[in-house]
């Protein structure tokens, strides 16, 4: 009885770990690039991958991927 409590304990927490991981990998490829320019430290554009977004330089998402231009 306690063998089988315990295959469904870390079958559940298997699980868990799968989905937390599934969905921070989905969360992740969604944030845009958002290109600076090296010598004025300012946006250049910002490339957006998730329909919906349509983040710009006067529009930045508080999270994405910093990315340098020379």
């Amino acid at each position: 009885m306690s063998n089988i409590f315990g295959y469904i304990v870390t079958g559940g927490m298997i699980s868990g770990v799968v989905i937390a991981l599934a969905f921070a990998i989905n969360s992740g490829i969604q944030l845009p690039d958002v290109y600076f320019s090296y010598a004025t430290d300012e946006c250049v554009r910002v490339v957006n991958y998730a329909e919906g977004h349509n983040y710009t330089c006067d529009n930045l998402p508080t999270k994405f991927y910093h990315v340098w231009l020379q």
